[in-house]
């Protein structure tokens, strides 16, 4: 099974409800679909959203990194041989996270197509079920109890809650939520980048010493603040979590050593792929540190990929954080991997097992 061609697409899927951050607002995901075809007849399919803020990818630049760099370089690979491929796509150009991601989760799904299993079977197996979380959005007070309700009506069981705009609201934010919730859910917060260092051990003791109930709070500050992480980390009893403070294995040993968090968060739009995550929750594992597995706003193709890694990796990933599909107000893709609200399933179909992509867009590039 030889590589000849790489086709690109454009998948817009509309949100149920604005995605609102400290960081941006989105009303739609709208992503770069990356097409592997082979001599076999076989197609692999990834998936990268524009994530400019956070791993400096654009549409534009996925597309120019895979295209002039990348597809040239693996043009007639055989998909059998697997870490030529990804050392190859690793190696071609500096950085471009989430172009390599999309390259990689294709080149996966051909491999695990290649001997007739789904990929979480090749990656090492696992329970083939997962219970995601749902993100609550950050809005007036009142809106987010709303839907933080409505969550729990729909059986999500753990949510979280984005907050960084306001230090003051976002207290009064939280505990609104935790009043509203505390007996049927699990909160975790994520302040995006939002806080200074001071203000994250404000916060979070303040609602400690309320007695709000956090598993954790993700990436209170700045990504390349390691220093603030860890000045948080030793002051409050919540767990921390890294998220944009740690892309690659080496950030995550950096990060470890210094005991700047206690958990880690692997998303393969900032490992670039399969096979960075594989090393980085290898590494946590020999650390005896917990990880979750999160995602961008993408739909169910690179999530799914996601789905099938955490499953590979129960064993150090405890935390589930893909919500994407039900952000969405349908899903799109006919795959091996089915998003039922918080409840992800995985069939034996092989690879991803992507069977049709409605509203698929082809780029003529």
């Amino acid at each position: 099974m030889r590589i000849t061609d790489i086709k690109f697409a454009m998948l817009k899927v509309p949100l149920r409800t604005a995605f609102k951050t400290a960081l941006r607002t989105v009303s739609e995901i709208e992503d770069v679909i990356v097409i592997v075809e082979t001599d076999t007849g076989h197609t692999g399919y990834g998936e990268a959203p524009a994530t400019a803020a956070i791993t400096g990818d654009t549409h534009g630049s996925i597309i120019e990194a895979i295209k002039v760099i990348i597809k040239p370089a693996i043009i007639g690979k055989d998909i059998s041989n697997l870490n030529e491929l990804t050392e190859i796509i690793q190696s071609s150009i500096v950085k471009n996270y989430s172009a390599k991601a999309a390259i990689e989760i294709a080149i996966y799904d051909l491999f695990a197509q290649l001997y007739n299993a789904p990929l979480y079977k090749i990656l090492g197996g696992g329970e083939p079920s997962l219970a995601t979380d749902i993100t609550i959005s950050v809005d007036y007070i009142d809106k987010m109890v709303e839907d933080s309700r409505n969550a729990v009506a729909k059986g999500f069981e753990t949510l979280k809650i984005k907050v960084g705009k306001d230090i003051g609201l976002d207290i009064e934010r939280v505990k609104a939520i935790y009043a509203a919730v505390k007996d049927s859910a699990i909160l975790r917060l994520d302040a995006n980048l939002g806080w200074t260092a001071k203000e994250a051990v404000y916060a979070i003791r303040n609602l400690e010493d309320s007695g709000v109930k956090l598993e954790l709070v993700e990436q209170p500050v700045r990504a390349d603040d390691l220093d603030g992480m860890k000045y948080i980390t030793e002051r409050v009893h919540s767990p921390i979590m890294a998220d944009e403070s740690t892309f690659g294995p080496k950030e995550v040993i950096e990060l470890i050593k210094m005991r700047a968090a206690d958990i880690i968060n692997i998303k393969l739009m900032k490992t670039g792929g399969i096979s960075n995550a594989i090393k980085i929750a290898d590494i946590a594992a020999t650390y005896d540190v917990e990880c979750m597995i999160g995602c961008m706003l993408e739909s169910s193709i690179s999530v799914a990929a996601a789905v099938h890694f955490a499953v590979s990796k129960s064993n150090i990933i405890s935390k589930i954080d893909l919500d994407g599909p039900s952000l969405c107000q349908y899903d799109p893709v006919t795959s091996g991997v089915n998003f039922n609200n918080s409840e992800i399933t995985i069939t034996d179909a092989p690879g991803l097992g992507i069977e049709h992509i409605k509203g698929l867009q082809m780029l003529d590039i």
